[in-house]
């Protein structure tokens, strides 16, 4: 008996873990975000972004020998009590050009969820919902739709998203 495996679905998460000295300034993060709201730019580029981006892409490269590029970078405020409609990040009439992956970081983040939906060819409409914290990354295909709900009543949350496309593959 044989067997090749067709598909994998696979959600990458887990908390930034810089070396000491190098650790990411959220507090610049927001500033950013602050400042592109004003200038009427989805992102303004930082130090800080450098090192989250490179983390990213290196930790990929080294753990899961996935090489990564990064295509699109954005940064989103949320206002308390705010749910999204389903978002999606791939433009399904020019797929060369879009992304593979999406990374949500939370920059400064307080009760939310990030909320994924996928089907698992006979099973459909799943979802999969995981909590979203200061300095946590969530990394999926770009092809599944997902929302993000804040339950807190009072803050902004600050979400940096980063999209990236799979190389030499």
């Amino acid at each position: 008996m044989r067997k090749i495996q067709l598909t994998e679905q696979s959600i990458y998460y887990d908390d930034i873990s810089m070396p000491k000295g190098f650790e990411i300034n959220n507090d610049e993060l927001c500033l950013k975000a602050f400042e592109g709201y004003i200038k009427g730019k989805h992102f303004i580029h930082s130090k800080e972004w450098e090192k989250l981006n490179t983390y990213i892409i290196e930790n990929m490269r080294l753990r899961y020998k996935r090489a990564l590029e990064n295509r699109d970078k954005y940064n989103h405020i949320y206002l308390p009590n705010e749910i999204t409609e389903p978002q999606l990040n791939i433009d399904y009439t020019d797929l060369p050009k879009s992304a593979d992956w999406i990374l949500l970081y939370g920059v400064r983040v307080k009760d939310c969820n990030v909320t994924i939906l996928y089907d698992d060819n006979r099973k459909k409409n799943l979802k999969w919902t995981i909590p979203l914290t200061d300095n946590k990354f969530i990394m999926f295909p770009a092809s599944n739709y997902y929302f993000i709900s804040n339950t807190q009543k009072a803050d902004l949350n600050f979400i940096q998203f980063n999209t990236y496309v799979t190389i030499g593959e």
